[in-house]
């Protein structure tokens, strides 16, 4: 293919200067072979890797074979034109982001482009070589986060077979194999964990995957039920058992009958409902409060608690021969703040979540929510995670979801909870890997504004809380010293 070439030109260091970072690749397909050099060496000298095409079939094979980042097309050229050249690849499904240049001014060209799927419109003369490096740097950066959403949409659609439960860390894949292994089972399962932590997300999971994924699931929460209901609620009752008991009404391991009962906060259950829940799982059989026939019941019992029920079998709470009938297998499920790796994986599956329920366009993450979201030691777990996730769909009215959209407790110095937070200043390289996801441009901001906030409140510090002596310190008038600290506390 002698008509176009892919090489790195002879170039500046890259406009994205952070270590490891791979350069952008752009196609220059043009007619006009001083126009294709005059554009190659620009974004050469700019840090992109480029190459070129002279017309539109060549163009369309390069994109076809080496899958360029952007495409710098114009319109007007033989063989094909730069429209028909964006409609091909478009119709093949590849993922090169498209900009469009024209001699010619039309309107009517640049909606078409743009319906057609291009990224962006260029009319020739170029109103500055700044205006193309730009444009091109901005649709590589569009067509990242694009790839970065569908990387992670391949990692939920992975998940799927767990149903919600969300996670791709060391700790999940164990819990994950957990579930695989007893679902096909009939044994009780006890699910241990912090509240929040998703217990009945694997209950559900082990149902979903057993021969008993077509009956009745049942979940019950022990804790939310009236002491002395709780043996109706469970096992049933017949007319006239108690007062206010008018008619006879099955239990919930009568409803759950061939299918799976998920007993929830089962270390809140009180003795007297322990004894009949223990024969329950000796015997599948319940007897209704009231009467003295027994019923034959096929269920699988899953349980699981947030306390340490040999906490409560040493205070009396709790019997032991049902806490060994019930932890016949356990799973424990490890806290949020154990599985960072799985944070911001949860936060673009609530994202997309609540911005589809709301009917809103989904929305990224800026690099300080990132932050944010992995430094915060989550106390109240997943669930904390996704009404937190939820409150920044609702307020944030930019595309990019800010660490002021969350609660203030994420994010504010020294918030208070009962595990110790990470430090607040993190590495050169955690920078790098949350800055790295964002334009350059937006990437700049956020550091200098990082660096703001943690230069000026040291300096603060050091000056004892002396706004002139901080600004002394710092080598810089005590108004603009005043204007950087008030624009690093907002």
């Amino acid at each position: 293919m002698s008509g176009f070439s892919s090489r790195p030109l002879s170039a500046a260091p890259p406009p994205l200067p952070i270590e490891g970072e791979v350069p952008v690749h752009v196609l220059v397909v043009d007619d006009e072979p001083a126009l294709r050099k005059n554009l190659g060496r620009i974004l050469a000298l700019r840090g992109f890797v480029v190459g070129t095409a002279a017309d539109g079939e060549q163009g369309l094979e390069y994109i076809e074979t080496k899958a360029p980042d952007v495409a710098l097309v114009d319109v007007m050229m033989p063989k094909l034109n730069g429209l028909e050249v964006l409609t091909r690849a478009k119709h093949k499904g590849l993922a090169t982001e498209f900009v469009m240049m024209t001699a010619t001014a039309g309107l009517d060209e640049a909606v078409a482009a743009v319906k057609l799927g291009a990224y962006h419109f260029l009319t020739k003369p170029f109103e500055s070589n700044e205006v193309v490096t730009v444009t091109v740097g901005q649709a590589a950066a569009h067509k990242k986060l694009v790839d970065r959403t569908r990387r992670l949409e391949q990692r939920l659609e992975a998940q799927e077979r767990f149903g919600e439960l969300i996670g791709t860390s060391t700790r999940m894949a164990a819990v994950y194999r957990l579930i695989e292994g007893v679902a096909t089972a009939t044994s009780t399962v006890l699910i241990t964990g912090e509240s929040g932590t998703g217990k009945e997300l694997v209950a559900r999971a082990i149902h979903q995957r057993s021969a008993r994924a077509g009956k009745p699931f049942v979940a019950v929460n022990c804790a939310a039920i009236p002491k002395e209901l709780v043996e109706s609620e469970l096992f049933g009752h017949v007319r006239g058992a108690f007062t206010g008991a008018q008619n006879a009404r099955a239990g919930l391991f009568e409803t759950a009958h061939a299918g799976t009962i998920f007993l929830d906060e089962v270390g809140d259950l009180p003795l007297a409902a322990q004894v009949k829940l223990l024969r329950t799982l000796q015997e599948g059989e319940v007897k209704r409060v009231g009467s003295d026939e027994m019923k034959i019941v096929d269920v699988r019992v899953l349980a699981a608690t947030n306390v340490d029920l040999k906490s409560l079998i040493e205070a009396g709470a709790f019997r032991t021969d049902l806490f060994y009938r019930l932890n016949v297998i356990g799973i424990a499920l490890p806290p949020l703040r154990e599985r960072k790796d799985d944070i911001l994986l949860l936060a673009y599956h609530f994202i997309d979540k609540y911005a589809r329920r709301m009917g809103r366009d989904p929305k990224r993450l800026g690099a300080d929510a990132a932050q944010a979201l992995t430094e915060y030691p989550w106390p109240g777990n997943v669930r904390e995670l996704e009404h937190a996730i939820e409150r920044a769909v609702v307020l944030s009215q930019a595309s990019t979801i800010a660490a002021r959209d969350l609660p203030a407790e994420t994010h504010r110095e020294g918030a208070v909870s009962s595990v110790p937070r990470v430090p607040s200043t993190p590495s050169p390289l955690a920078i790098s890997a949350l800055l790295a996801d964002l334009p350059f441009a937006e990437a700049k901001r956020a550091a200098m504004t990082q660096f703001e906030e943690a230069y000026v409140t040291e300096v603060m510090r050091r000056a004892d809380g002396n706004l002139s002596e901080a600004a002394r310190q710092a080598g810089v008038d005590r108004s603009n010293f005043k204007r950087i600290l008030r624009k690093a506390k907002t």
